[in-house]
């Protein structure tokens, strides 16, 4: 792995053709061996990485429009407001080798120009049952008063960071949709006591529990083999009441140098065997309903039962209101 500049990495450039890919920094190692450096010995190509967060990355596209990004991987929030920004060339359902093989879900996304999924996350809590003094069994048990300043929550521009704004409506009995999200942000305010933390990043809550600083976390299940990394006694418990689904999708860009190899990665990352080793090593649940996983590996992943109760988040909706969500949250949250 060769370092370009401090955001960019990718393999060696003696190779015949570039991607520029622009993605999470999450397990960066894994993905190399698992995806990147397989998609460059197949395809005589180079991957280079613009690393960063979902909502960052989405706004350095619309802003720059000399950039060099081919595809873009972003949770379904921001790619809707990519889609909505016109800064991507949608992909057709005809150009995916794999199409008739994806669950419906992923077939209707991409038939909606609103990308490809490569894989499906949902959200749950974490936590470290010695430290955190009680047993957590459903979402309403984190305005217990045991937590005290110990809970760590998603930041209102991470992936699930309005997926649980909703989700503390909904423990407080009311649909979001009525009331524009008024009930949430009282909720929010009643919790913040127990809020020591938000954060952007799940590597930044892995440091949290490694240092001992929280008990509990609110995390999109992709972020959890960090985090049990970082504290082994720490479970994992998606609540019977139900959970809240994303898609991570991969988009090509208007400025895709090269849309060609930009939907040849795509093809890669969404065939069989890629899936397959993705699932295994990355905790990414499979979007190819004919990769078959074994209990084990399908454990503390969106698929079977956890997939069955989660529901999908009105992004239209969210996207309506978000400016205003991201205003009082950080008012309630991010100020001390």
């Amino acid at each position: 792995m060769m370092f370009i500049m401090p955001v960019f990495a990718g393999g060696s450039s003696e190779s015949g053709s570039e991607l520029v890919v622009s993605t999470w920094g999450l397990s960066e190692d894994d993905l190399w061996a698992e995806v990147y450096e397989p998609f460059e010995t197949e395809n005589d190509a180079t991957v280079i990485l613009d690393v960063g967060n979902g909502q960052e990355r989405f706004t350095k596209l619309q802003n720059d429009p000399r950039s060099t990004v081919d595809d873009i991987e972003l949770a379904q929030l921001n790619a809707a407001q990519a889609k909505a920004a016109g800064i991507l060339d949608p992909i057709k359902p005809e150009e995916i080798d794999d199409f008739e093989n994806l669950i419906p879900a992923a077939q209707e996304i991409i038939a909606s120009g609103s990308g490809a999924p490569y894989t499906l996350n949902s959200i749950g809590i974490v936590y470290n049952r010695e430290n955190a003094g009680i047993e957590i069994n459903e979402w309403t048990d984190l305005w217990d008063p045991a937590l005290k300043g110990k809970i760590a929550i998603p930041d209102i521009t991470t992936t699930f960071g309005p997926a649980f704004v909703i989700m503390a409506s909904d423990a407080y009995g009311v649909d979001v949709t009525t009331d524009g999200g008024e009930t949430a942000f009282k909720a929010l305010s009643d919790l913040k006591p127990n809020v020591l933390r938000t954060y952007a990043k799940s590597s930044d809550v892995a440091n949290l529990f490694q240092n001992g600083e929280v008990a509990v976390a609110v995390v999109g299940d992709f972020g959890l083999p960090i985090i049990q990394s970082a504290d082994p006694d720490v479970e994992y418990v998606v609540p019977e009441s139900g959970t809240y689904a994303n898609f991570n999708v991969i988009n090509i860009t208007k400025n895709a140098d090269d849309r060609d190899l930009a939907v040849k990665y795509i093809n890669y990352r969404l065939n069989k065997d890629t899936q397959t080793r993705t699932a295994e090593v990355l905790n990414e649940a499979p979007t190819n309903g004919s990769v078959v996983l074994t209990p084990e590996i399908a454990a503390n992943k969106t698929v079977g039962d956890i997939a069955a109760r989660a529901k999908m988040v009105d992004f239209n909706f969210v996207n309506s209101v978000l400016e205003s969500w991201v205003d009082q949250f950080n008012r309630i949250m991010n100020v001390r």
